[in-house]
């Protein structure tokens, strides 16, 4: 008999890269369905649908846990066009890099605001139900 201590076997790694194409495929169609007025990326509903399945036990952690742990290892290298394009166009940031860098902080700051509130609206209702 198997004690609840036993660390759960991960999925093989082709499995788990199964795991997120799937959910990345069914992301795309879920894109593709959406208004052109309102168009949201792939990799935004995919991170929503795999925090979904993941939530519900439809996926377990177990299933795509190494491969994520190695794509977070790569984010800096998938970075890498970001900069180089930055870098290419030096003559915007020239013209307009101070209303970019207020931007930039205005936008980090209200994202701070609004995660934490919901974060804290979230775990209230969490209290509220459990008790």
């Amino acid at each position: 008999m198997e004690s609840k201590e036993e660390k759960a076997k991960s999925a093989p790694l082709l499995v788990q890269m199964l795991i997120y194409a799937a959910v990345l495929f069914v992301s795309q169609f879920i894109s593709d369905l959406m208004p052109k007025s309102f168009p949201v990326p792939t990799p935004v509903i995919g991170l929503v649908l795999l925090y979904l399945l993941l939530t519900f036990h439809i996926v377990k952690l177990e299933w795509v846990d190494s491969f994520g742990g190695a794509m977070i290892g790569l984010i800096g290298f998938l970075f890498v066009p970001s900069g180089i394009s930055l870098a290419a166009n030096l003559d915007v940031m020239k013209k307009e890099g101070v209303q970019l860098v207020i931007v930039i902080i205005l936008a980090t700051i209200i994202l701070l605001v609004v995660t934490a509130y919901t974060t804290r609206l979230l775990l209230w209702i969490s209290k509220k139900i459990k008790h």
